[in-house]
């Protein structure tokens, strides 16, 4: 197996006399998907959080790419290769999925190293934008919604762009916060086979209820419950799992 892509080493988030992250450790690797699941309140969306430096940890270590990243804000880690979506939609309702791409294509406008000459670029007539923002758009199969409005877009689709998005930012790594919620058959299957599609080129993290397309899509499956990991290997051992049937699956151990 690569080199993992991102790690993640004993991560511990307390709040008060709570401990929501307890020790959780987990590597990610290209071409490779790998999810994470558990009962509401199991930590899922909090280590989530940690990873993407939307929250900050309590203890433990993250490195991306072989580098100690620990303490990174979201901001530095997103130039660094890591991209995320969010359990809510995150995208600009008033305009067009080309403007919401080009959006998100500009964040790598800022340079790492850092050139403050850059801001003074018209995005619009960047070609390293509107390459950006081209390919996002073909690889999550917008290319027929281009001109629409986000608004008017079928939730489904929305979740599509809100995708597209963060690929336009070219990220190496992406953490993708229950992307099926909400979503009817059709939707959840055009969802599954678009993530399959990113697995050869991208490290995955998986938050996901929907067991139908975690087991289609995982490679790996963690299992959480009150903030620590229970099981963790490949899918059919987990389903498997006499601790995981009792506390997440609901079925009776024998």
């Amino acid at each position: 197996m690569n080199e993992p892509l991102f790690e993640a080493k004993q991560l511990c988030k307390q709040f008060g006399g709570l401990l929501a992250v307890n020790g959780v450790s987990l590597s990610l690797h290209k071409d490779q998907l790998h999810a994470v699941i558990g009962p509401n309140g199991a930590g899922k969306t909090t280590l989530t959080h940690l990873l993407s430096g939307d929250m900050a940890t309590t203890s433990g270590e993250l490195w991306l790419k072989g580098k100690p990243v620990t303490g990174w804000p979201k901001h530095r880690l997103a130039l660094h290769g890591l991209g995320r979506s969010y359990q809510k939609t995150n995208v600009f309702l008033p305009l067009t999925v080309w403007e919401n791409l080009m959006l998100a294509a500009q964040a790598r406008l800022a340079q790492v190293p850092f050139n403050p000459f850059s801001w003074f670029k018209q995005a619009d007539n960047n070609p390293a934008v509107i390459n950006r923002a081209e390919r996002a758009l073909n690889r999550a199969g917008l290319t027929t919604v281009r001109d629409q409005t986000a608004a008017m877009l079928s939730h489904g689709i929305q979740r599509q762009l809100e995708i597209a998005m963060v690929l336009a930012t070219e990220p190496e790594v992406l953490l993708l916060d229950e992307p099926l919620a909400g979503m009817g058959a059709a939707e959840a299957a055009t969802m599954v086979e678009l993530l399959r599609g990113l697995k050869k080129d991208h490290a995955m993290l998986l938050v996901e209820h929907d067991m139908d397309a975690v087991f289609a899509l995982a490679d790996v499956l963690t299992v959480m419950v009150n903030g620590i990991v229970i099981a963790s290997g490949r899918p059919e051992a987990i389903r498997s799992d006499a601790k995981v049937q009792a506390a997440y699956l609901g079925e009776a151990t024998t």
